[in-house]
């Protein structure tokens, strides 16, 4: 099972890819990757993989890399020996199962419209990501794909959501959710109005209009939304886990008493704080697109990246895409 992986992606490329690469591999016997990219800064990265690691994975030569600021659209017609636009014609030509980039958000959502194509049905992707909540775990799309999106986008984002996590959680019928700014059926402009009239009408399982405070306490099993609330809520999110993280720490520091209650308290912190590490869940996939592309978080180190790995195999095993596609045929 081969992945394309752009080792030039990210804040912290090559290194992470490399690294995470190596990673992903010594935990899946059956995973292969192989790494776009300039080869003579991914080979340093690579000498201390053990030897049986290191046979699985290999080097494609790339001459150009699509900066974070890089225009999106123009880069991936323009730069056509970059690290990111050979990954996904390796995954339109079916030489690699799928791709996975920590790169520009944009470019990956451009690259997966215009060179991997859209699955026939499809007006617009849509990145999904699972979300940990209080009574079960959410399937948030799209967060950053699609900003701007009307009402049929979000129905099939609907659609597209309900069938990848009927795959991944097993619930024959997953309940969803469509976001806005108050569960009354007056709420939202008229693309929230639109699509929650085809999502009523539809054969899905629709609870109607959910609001801010219902996502953190799982109302539904996905939640639809445009790319711009999606990415706002998901940010949000990784910023009230740091403040958490960094009050606890400061309460701490020079207090014995409640130092020896949480040394005490730790295997059940632990398991708390495992519900919520995002790096086991690295990626993100790419809906809508007719081929797997997972898009990893910016700043992703070696364990979000080799989470990424994980994500795209699992989809893969799955078969997610071929799943949307059958569905809307």
């Amino acid at each position: 099972m081969l992945f394309a992986l752009d080792a030039m992606g990210g804040d912290f490329a090559p290194e992470a890819p490399c690294r995470g690469a190596i990673l992903a591999c010594n935990e899946n016997p059956d995973l292969t990757v192989a790494l776009i990219g300039i080869r003579d800064q991914i080979e340093p990265h690579l000498e201390k993989a053990p030897s049986d690691v290191r046979k699985r994975i290999s080097i494609v030569e790339a001459s150009e890399v699509i900066g974070m600021g890089d225009n999106p659209a123009a880069s991936i017609r323009g730069k056509k020996n970059s690290s990111l636009r050979i990954a996904m014609e390796m995954v339109r030509s079916q030489e690699a199962v799928g791709c996975i980039s920590a790169g520009n958000t944009g470019a990956i959502v451009a690259g997966g419209v215009l060179v991997v194509g859209r699955i026939k049905g499809i007006d617009r992707p849509g990145l999904a990501v699972p979300i940990p909540a209080l009574e079960r775990t959410s399937l948030l799309l799209d967060v950053g794909a699609t900003v701007r999106c009307k009402a049929i986008n979000l129905y099939q984002f609907a659609r597209m959501g309900s069938i990848y996590m009927r795959a991944l959680s097993g619930i024959e019928k997953p309940t969803v959710g469509l976001f806005a700014n108050g569960s009354e059926d007056i709420k939202g402009d008229e693309d929230i109005k639109g699509a929650r009239e085809m999502l009523t009408e539809s054969d899905l399982n629709f609870h109607g209009l959910v609001e801010g405070k219902d996502v953190p306490l799982g109302r539904t099993d996905v939640v639809v939304c445009d790319g711009f609330t999606g990415n706002a809520l998901i940010k949000f999110g990784e910023g009230i886990g740091v403040v958490v993280q960094t009050i606890i720490k400061e309460e701490l520091e020079g207090r014995i008493i409640p130092k020896i209650g949480v040394a005490l308290m730790m295997p059940s912190l632990k398991k708390i704080w495992a519900r919520f590490e995002h790096e086991k869940n690295g990626g993100s996939p790419l809906l809508g697109v007719d081929g797997l592309v997972i898009k990893a978080h910016g700043n992703s180190k070696e364990n979000a990246i080799a989470g990424a790995l994980h994500v795209a195999r699992n989809f893969a095993q799955l078969k997610g895409t071929d799943l949307i596609r059958a569905s809307l045929d």
